[in-house]
């Protein structure tokens, strides 16, 4: 799950620079501390390299547009002192995951009302992310929810992590994909509101920050109405997904709207659903190998010329569950 912090690049570079700006213009006398949030460590690890990944995204519709130039956006997290700065840069500095989270713990106990403690365990998340090591991405997530309850991109982190992890064979599998399907719900809820970044960022790189969130909140929406067997739901959320990451898009919301489409029988529009995600993948990946069976398969029920023989045992469904590692 690389995907959701793609954002953070565009947003981090502009709030260091005006941290730059703040620390040149005013000393860093007590109580005018740079935001912390364009720091290398609390956000970049695992964006660099895609800022812009996220600079050109499309707007989901007109209603939206209205809405989001209404919002005010939080401003990025402030250190209170200079001491509470100065320890943030240090634990900032940890390299490991595990010890990026001891420090966001340690950090987290001398200063308990610091607004920075969010980034640190952001950096854990992402550090862990990198790792592949999902449980502990959703303990970083979760803790950062306990001190924000609004922050997307966690919400989105760990809904996405819940939902592609459980299957309707779980025992807890009510319990988690409920959580998820809140959590990236809420997501949606707070993406304009609740997405700090500094007043010089700019307008497209924001939007398309915003847009690459929502994206991913509606595949996550998506995801779980197919675990549901609710393909009906599925399509309109990963219809959503496709619609609003048209920019950047994701062969595997194309891969499972063809699964969800299929499923309902709607087999003309599932091939040409599947053919566009052939169209983005090589024959190599996991993604690629899954899209061309589902091709194959809708190119026999629809008796495509150079399909398979109509006698031929018609292959099932590609599963919409299988088609990329998850940590």
């Amino acid at each position: 799950m690389k995907r959701v912090i793609v954002f953070a690049a565009t947003l981090l570079v502009a709030s260091w620079a005006m941290a730059q700006t703040n620390t040149k213009q005013t000393g860093n006398t007590q109580g005018q501390q740079p935001p912390a949030q364009g720091t290398q460590s609390p956000g970049a690890a695992g964006a660099q390299g895609q800022a812009g990944a996220a600079g050109s995204q499309s707007q989901p519709g007109a209603a939206g547009a209205q809405g989001q130039a209404a919002a005010t956006p939080k401003r990025p997290p402030q250190a209170k002192s200079q001491e509470e700065y100065k320890a943030f840069q240090a634990a900032a500095a940890a390299t490991t995951p595990e010890a990026q989270e001891k420090a966001a713990d340690d950090f987290a106990a001398k200063f308990p009302d610091s607004e920075l403690r969010v980034l640190l365990y952001r950096q854990a998340m992402n550090s862990y992310q990198n790792a592949n090591n999902g449980d502990k991405m959703v303990e970083m997530g979760r803790k950062i929810l306990a001190i924000d309850p609004n922050d997307p991109q966690a919400l989105i982190e760990v809904a996405e992590v819940l939902s592609e992890r459980t299957r309707n064979t779980d025992l807890d599998f009510n319990e988690k994909t409920a959580e998820a399907n809140k959590l990236a719900s809420h997501a949606l809820e707070t993406i304009d509101t609740d997405l700090p970044f500094s007043p010089n960022a700019p307008p497209d790189k924001v939007q398309g920050a915003k847009d690459w969130l929502r994206a991913t909140a509606y595949a996550i929406l998506g995801n779980i109405a197919m675990e549901k067997n609710d393909y009906a739901g599925a399509e309109q959320n990963l219809r959503k997904a496709i619609d609003t990451g048209k920019a950047q898009p994701d062969p595997v919301n194309y891969l499972r709207l063809a699964v969800a489409l299929d499923k309902q029988s709607k087999y003309a529009e599932a091939l040409a659903t599947a053919n566009q995600a052939v169209s983005m993948t090589q024959e190599n990946t996991a993604v690629g190998q899954l899209s061309r069976q589902e091709q194959n398969r809708l190119k026999q029920l629809a008796g495509t010329p150079g399909s398979a023989p109509a006698n031929q045992p018609k292959p099932a469904p590609t599963s919409p569950q299988s088609e990329t590692p998850h940590p």
